[in-house]
């Protein structure tokens, strides 16, 4: 169980915590940490005493608490402290909120728990809020100790419909943490980094400890070298264990090193998917304690759990670690798009049809930064899985969560998934109770949104998404031409530049002896993959219904093409073998290789080499069509400049056709062994059909024999060996893990703003520059920075591993930063790659190079881009690599949520230009020296104020600083979010 805030407001003190915005505290008026005295220890969970069925909900705490002493531990020198002094003496008393603290009485006698009941409040503006402000209401009143929260912020939720305009500051509490071990590596070497920061500066390096439930699941590791192959699943184990042994161990320490960590082993599943499945609480039980799970994660796919009624969503490494040591996160209050469901789904079209269609709308509506949230009719015809797959795709849309509120159909799944009835009956009794479970069967009473969409479930169409973006949806019918379109086009989004005349070239090439030809559009990776849609039974046995018919119809799946089936848990190997398909699967070549992201993450594993030669020797655009939830250029493999994501039926089918140059309306998919024509309705089935199977071969048991053994491991894991010191002993010649230079020559005393003066500009980007653009990702190319630094320290080519498995070493992933072999410079004239123009000299290096020696002359970069700089996964690299790359600022048109976030957390300044303008249009060609007229002083910058950028031929702009929270700039001050938790625990 983690600690949170009870009816004594003291307790709440006692954690860990920092000081924040409020009418009681201003961070400008302390530029020194203030603290909350804490000196609570929290176990690490322990299973072994716990009955299996209740492992997921458990958590252990002992706590300790030390007496208040504000002169002692607060260095203030304004009237702050005297404000402080009066604060506690109100919090020691009484809770805020105790007149609403009641019981929830079980039907048969006795109680459930105690929770804090938004009915009581009595309060009419309650009752139209979204249900997923209800959470943050909810915690904000629990939280409520008028220091980290205050009674202000909890009206200021009250009262979302007139303060959400106006982009108010809330503080947030998250119920737990999850991490996958992409993320979660940096992650715990930046806590053991942090501990040995704290040892130097004096203080108890045990107060680094994870004070809320963090759950890591290693799922990111594994990739497709083997498919095809009956013996994949262990061959691919066994080359993940050769290459991330030294990050396994290192993971595996920090399950034991720090308290309130569970590690699931590799092999398990897919994060999102055990997060649904498994982790998930929906209402969490704390030693008698009710309140509703909420969650931020590593991944941004973390609002999949959205679908199960649970707040969640992703946030920066760097944040999350913050909120594992008891820092409260500081958001905006979001907006929420009311999205009306209506109707129901045509026969034949799957939830990823839908998905893809909500997504195009919801990008065209504008929801970054906002809450979406999903009601009306067609929500009882949607399953658990199909809403989790709509909430999954959250950061494609742009959207904070895709929230679905718990209903009938939210109990039905979870118990399916094992929990037992009388869990399932305390949650529905604690939502009905505090108002925010939804029964359809029940007249609605209008809540307010900030904006509307509806969509009519009966218009959503089969459809693909590509072939370089998630939201560029096409329409199966309109593929055909739409992919001519793309090869006419000039080189874009949606253009590859082929020249008519090349439209129809045959590359001929030999596989395994016999006789192969490849074209544009041709499918060389088709890949069942993803947490998006791996969690859905229909889907999934959908396929396995497509594979069947084809097979009973004599087609074949060509051998050159890459075909793998990595499901997100071992539930779907039970119910695909119960079913009888997985026989059909594995004769199509989908055979299971793991149970991780693969192809989605671009561990796709080579290509055969007959088959890239064909590529590369004849410039063919090749396809990859996955079922997965990104589909940026360079992302999935190096060699398929066309991505297309499809549901796992389409995935069968386009790699039976071979090719996406295809209209399945009126062209077959092969030829049959009658001879005859087999288009793509022959072996398509009918949602009576997937349903039927559905019902016979998914049963709780396969839920509840899956995860009664989900933290066993494997004998592999289990033989990893790893010391039990609580400080990490770094290895300096490890290129695994490596101690980050963040806090050298870390002082008490905060650095305050850094200015940035005839900075050279690093690199000048147009729009959507991703993350996978920014961050380390995928291969390592042969002749990258990364490449070289590894092959000088004895690493064979074989071993290089992907930058994703090297995360925890900095000096890796800083040279693999900008390193995407797709990124597109202007200052480069057109050349795309991973260089740039050192200004002083003109001449051409990798970016790297290029940061590392403006960096040794002591000169100082920015970087120029358009729109949605960021966009994509979140990932903590891609603000920790331009930090250590030298890069002081970025100037975009407009920021992804999660990347600004992280920035700031570095200590890079965001800076926004004015509407309708940028670079191009205020004639900046990156060739300038710009200098950055931001106050020197704290206490003169505010949230979003305005500040003039200079260049040295002349030019002056205005820009928007995108320092959004006083929190914000506190971390700003203090060089970054991590020296900032450092220096505020350290006085404890």
């Amino acid at each position: 169980m983690y600690i949170t805030a009870s009816s004594s407001a003291t307790s709440s003190i006692l954690r860990a915590a920092s000081s924040r915005s409020s009418s009681l505290l201003s961070l400008r008026s302390l530029l020194s940490p203030s603290v909350s005295p804490s000196s609570s220890i929290i176990a690490r969970r322990s299973f072994g005493s716990i009955s299996p069925a209740f492992r997921r909900w458990s958590h252990c705490f002992h706590s300790k608490p030390s007496p208040i002493s504000l002169t002692s531990q607060i260095r203030a020198v304004s009237p702050v402290l005297d404000r402080l002094q009066r604060t506690f003496s109100s919090m020691a008393s009484e809770h805020p909120f105790k007149g609403i603290f009641t019981a929830l009485p079980k039907p048969g006698g006795g109680e459930f728990g105690k929770f804090y009941s938004l009915p009581a409040l009595n309060d009419p503006r309650i009752d139209k809020l979204p249900y997923s402000i209800r959470i943050l209401l909810e915690s904000a009143i629990r939280n409520c100790d008028n220091f980290q929260v205050t009674k202000e912020d909890v009206e200021k939720i009250i009262d979302w419909e007139k303060t959400s305009p106006k982009q108010v500051e809330i503080p947030f509490k998250p119920a737990r943490v999850l991490l996958q071990d992409f993320t979660g590596v940096p992650a715990v070497v930046d806590l053991a980094c942090m501990r040995d920061a704290m040892n130097k500066l004096g203080s108890d390096s045990n107060k680094i400890n994870p004070l809320v439930p963090v759950d890591l699941v290693i799922d990111h590791s594994v990739q497709v070298d083997v498919a095809r192959s009956e013996n994949a699943v262990q061959a691919n184990m066994e080359l993940e264990f050769q290459r991330n042994k030294e990050r396994f161990a290192f993971l595996k320490w920090g399950s034991t090193a720090f308290q309130n960590m569970l590690v699931v082993p590799p092999g398990s599943g897919i994060v999102h998917q055990v997060n649904l499945e498994y982790l998930g609480r929906v209402v969490f039980n704390t030693k008698g304690l009710l309140y509703p799970d909420s969650v931020v994660g590593t991944d941004s796919h973390t609002t999949m759990i959205d679908g199960l009624g649970v707040a969640g969503w992703g946030v920066g490494g760097i944040e999350a670690e913050a909120t594992m040591l008891g820092q409260p996160m500081s958001m905006v209050l979001p907006g929420v798009v009311g999205f009306k469901l209506s109707g129901k789904m045509r026969n034949g079209v799957t939830a990823t049809d839908l998905v893809l269609t909500v997504t195009q709308m919801l990008r065209k509506h504008g929801v970054v930064g906002k809450f979406v949230e999903f009601y009306g009719d067609g929500m009882s015809g949607l399953s658990l899985a199909d809403r989790a797959t709509i909430a999954n795709m959250s950061p494609e849309y742009g959207a904070t969560m895709g929230f679905f509120p718990v209903d009938h159909v939210t109990l039905q799944y979870l118990k399916l998934t094992g929990r037992t009835d009388e869990t399932v009956d305390m949650i529905e009794a604690y939502l009905r109770a505090n108002n925010m479970f939804v029964d359809y069967n029940e007249p609605q009473q209008d809540r307010v949104y900030s904006s509307y969409l509806e969509l009519n479930l009966d218009n959503v169409e089969p459809c693909i998404s590509g072939p370089k973006r998630p939201h560029d949806r096409v329409t199966l019918k309109d593929m055909k031409a739409d992919w001519h379109s793309c090869l006419d086009s000039k080189v874009g989004f949606k253009g590859f530049a082929i020249p008519k005349e090349a439209h129809e070239k045959v590359a001929k090439f030999s596989f395994n002896g016999e006789p192969a030809e490849i074209k544009h559009g041709s499918v060389v990776i088709a890949a069942i993959t993803s947490c998006t849609n791996t969690s859905n039974p229909s889907v999934m046995l959908g396929a396995g219904l497509v594979a069947k018919k084809a097979s009973d119809l004599g087609l074949q799946v060509k051998p050159w093409v890459k075909t793998s089936l990595a499901p997100g848990s071992g539930v779907v190997t039970k119910y695909l073998l119960k079913s009888g398909l997985q026989e059909y699967l594995n004769h199509q070549g989908f055979n299971i290789v793991g149970y991780g992201c693969t192809t989605c993450i671009g561990n796709s594993g080579e290509i055969n080499e007959s088959v890239g030669a064909a590529i590369t020797e004849n410039d063919i655009v090749a396809a990859a069509v996955l079922s997965g939830n990104r589909n940026f250029e360079g992302r999935v493999h190096p060699l398929t400049r066309a991505n297309y994501l499809a549901s796992p039926p389409l995935v069968v089918a386009y790699a039976l056709a071979g090719t996406v140059n295809i209209d399945f309306e009126t062209e077959p998919i092969g030829t049959g062994k009658n001879g005859k024509d087999v288009f793509l309705r022959d072996i398509w089935p009918t949602t009576e059909e997937i349903a039927e199977v559905v019902q016979s071969s998914v049963l709780p048991d396969m839920f509840r024999a899956t995860y009664e053994s989900i933290t066993k491991g494997n004998p592999m894991w289990n033989k990893l060996s790893v010391p039990e010191d609580t400080l990490y002993s770094w290895d300096p010649n490890s290129t695994y893990i490596h101690e980050p230079p963040y806090f050298k020559d870390m002082t008490m005393d905060p650095p305050g703003p850094h200015h940035v003066k005839d900075a050279y500009c690093l690199l000048n980007f147009g729009d959507s520059i991703t993350t996978d653009h920014i961050s380390p990702a995928g291969n390592i190319q042969k002749d990258s920075p990364a490449a070289k630094f590894l092959l000088e320290r004895g690493v064979d080519r074989k071993d290089f591993n992907s930058y994703g498995s090297r995360r925890g070493n900095d000096e890796i992933m800083a040279r693999g930063t900008f390193a995407n072999i797709r990124i597109v410079n202007k200052l480069m004239n057109g050349e795309v790659g991973p260089k740039t123009v050192h200004i002083p000299s003109g001449e051409k290096l990798s970016v790297f190079d290029a940061a590392m020696k403006y960096k040794s002359s002591g000169v100082d970069t920015i970087i120029l881009a358009g729109a949605e700089y960021g966009s994509g996964s979140s990932r903590d690299w891609a603000a920790k690599g331009p930090m250590l790359q030298g890069v002081k600022a970025v100037i975009a048109k407009s920021f992804e949520r999660i990347h600004r976030s992280n920035l700031v957390g570095m200590g890079i300044i965001p800076l926004c230009f004015k509407s309708g303008e940028d670079a191009d249009t205020l004639g900046l060609t990156g060739h300038e020296r710009f200098t950055i007229h931001l106050p020197t002083d704290i206490s003169e910058i505010r949230p979003g104020q305005d500040v003039t950028v200079t260049t040295d031929n002349g030019k002056s702009f205005t820009c928007t600083v995108r320092f959004d929270t006083e929190v914000e700039l506190a971390y700003f001050n203090h060089g970054g979010i991590l020296p900032y938790v450092i220096r505020n625990l350290s006085k404890q």
